[in-house]
């Protein structure tokens, strides 16, 4: 079998895991000249308010490379973060007008990398994260349109890995560039070559890299759901699954029982709605189990990030679905622990912690909830509307509002919980089973589908407004806020 395996590999990129499935256009490699890296330079889209404070001494700063950073869940190493943001709120550091676009910023190192569009391009965009210069910025036309009207943009977050980078646009461009310059090392149009057709909202899965191997949510029409390319020149290394298109979730990898393990959470566009949980081994893509989850509804998304936590997995869906958590047995098989309807997400990522999940469910504004869950029955410790009353100037007049952070993101860090509102508050939360107070407030601007996660690297944090500010004064941008504390 061995050897009928590795003559198929070099025959066309065929799989023997029950159905083949074969490489349907490998990239050619683009040669590219010797070039010394760029150094960053005046950014006309960018103002730069003010230089960051330094680090503090010992505290300890990461990179930020993918979709959640380094851990794929939203939490956060970093320590000696600001606690207290005074009545004006984190000192802004930079913005950049970004034009449209869902996708967060991932950084390493001097370089940030950041996807959007503007006019008929898509961009991705390179740029220091203390000042927002830029070293370089590569462009291609798109027509992509959002079939309910709310972006146009790019929904997945950029890949950086040690000199490359990869990115996924809203139409299924896959690119791997050189971190440094810019210059294309290959590209594909996974979408035209896997024959998927455009699902609700476009490709909005971010990839994965785990090893040699960047994994995509592919959803192929009788498949496969999920691939691996190898990263160096992309071409596919095994594809799984034939059931289940592409969902907004994006892949995970973990260790469970002493074994890395792949889980996607999978699901696109069907009549009737079909997707669940995938656990393959990101080695060949053999898959350990399926297990179905998934509304009814048949517009509806699963676009929460499988969370792993003690050899389980929370899995959550909106659209009357709710949370489902799975006890992964040695054996390669599961055991289905609880549900619970209420914990619905949307979007977001639950935060595990001490025995509970902490996450803000809802499929929308008006049932937007915080919620404790206890992770052994899955009862809700307790759920919370956070509101509060503010005054705010529109048009010329000054009015109260009622105000809360709605479906929000949370990111564990240095022993808080900071929530991003998806209008644009920013707030520090101590959460544990007893309830939540709120620990500090801000608002960063007032702006509607503040949905992007936040992003946390050496002290600063990156924000994604994503639409023209209510009071019509400032348009989609990137913002970097100074977090150093001392």
């Amino acid at each position: 079998m061995k050897q009928v395996a590795f003559i198929s590999l070099l025959l066309g990129g065929w799989l023997l895991l029950g159905a083949p499935y074969q490489d349907p256009k490998p990239p050619k490699l683009n040669a590219v000249d010797d070039r010394s890296s760029t150094k960053p330079r005046s950014n006309s889209q960018a103002i730069f308010h003010k230089a960051p404070k330094l680090l503090a001494t010992g505290a300890v700063s990461t990179d930020w490379p993918n979709f959640l950073g380094s851990s794929h869940q939203p939490a956060s190493d970093e320590t000696r973060i600001l606690k207290q943001f005074g009545s004006k709120g984190p000192a802004l550091v930079w913005e950049m007008e970004k034009g449209t676009g869902y996708s967060s910023p991932s950084i390493q190192g001097e370089y940030l990398v950041y996807m959007y569009r503007r006019d008929d391009e898509e961009i991705v965009d390179c740029l220091h994260p203390e000042t927002g210069e830029r070293y370089w910025k590569y462009s291609y036309a798109t027509d992509f349109e959002d079939r309910y009207g709310y972006n146009n943009g790019p929904r997945a977050t950029a890949v950086i890995d040690g000199d490359r980078v990869y990115t996924y646009g809203a139409k299924g461009e896959l690119h791997c560039l050189l971190l440094a310059t810019g210059q294309i090392l290959w590209k594909r149009n996974i979408a035209v070559e896997f024959k998927v057709p455009q699902d609700f909202f476009g490709v909005s899965a971010s990839p994965l890299l785990e090893g040699n191997s960047l994994i995509l949510n592919i959803g192929a029409p009788g498949g496969p759901s999920v691939a691996a390319f190898e990263k160096h020149n992309g071409h596919m290394l095994w594809g799984a699954g034939d059931k289940w298109g592409p969902s907004y979730a994006t892949p995970v990898a973990a260790d469970v029982h002493g074994n890395r393990k792949i889980l996607v959470f999978a699901g696109g566009e069907s009549n009737p709605p079909v997707g669940g949980l995938l656990v393959l081994d990101p080695q060949n893509g053999t898959l350990d189990f399926r297990y179905s989850w998934r509304s009814r509804s048949y517009e509806s998304v699963n676009a929460s990030n499988p969370l792993v936590a003690r050899n389980h997995v929370l899995i959550s869906a909106s659209y009357r679905a709710g949370a489902a958590l799975l006890e992964i047995e040695k054996s390669g098989g599961y055991r289905e622990v609880w549900k619970n309807q209420d914990f619905d997400l949307h979007w977001t990522t639950a935060v595990y912690e001490d025995g509970h999940y902490y996450a803000f469910a809802g499929r929308n504004e008006p049932d937007a909830k915080l919620m404790c869950v206890n992770a052994e029955s899955g009862e809700t410790v307790w759920s919370k509307v956070l509101e509060w009353e503010e005054t705010i100037s529109l048009q010329g007049e000054t009015r109260k509002i009622n105000a809360s952070p709605l479906r929000g993101n949370l990111l564990k860090v240095d022993g808080r919980y900071l929530a991003l509102g998806e209008y644009g508050h920013l707030l520090w939360l101590d959460l544990s089973p007893q309830g939540v107070q709120i620990l500090e407030r801000a608002r960063l601007f007032l702006a509607r589908q503040t949905w992007s996660p936040p992003v946390l690297s050496r002290g600063l944090l990156y924000i994604n407004q994503n639409t023209r500010s209510i009071d019509l004064v400032k348009g989609p941008r990137l913002l970097c806020y100074d977090l150093r504390g001392q």
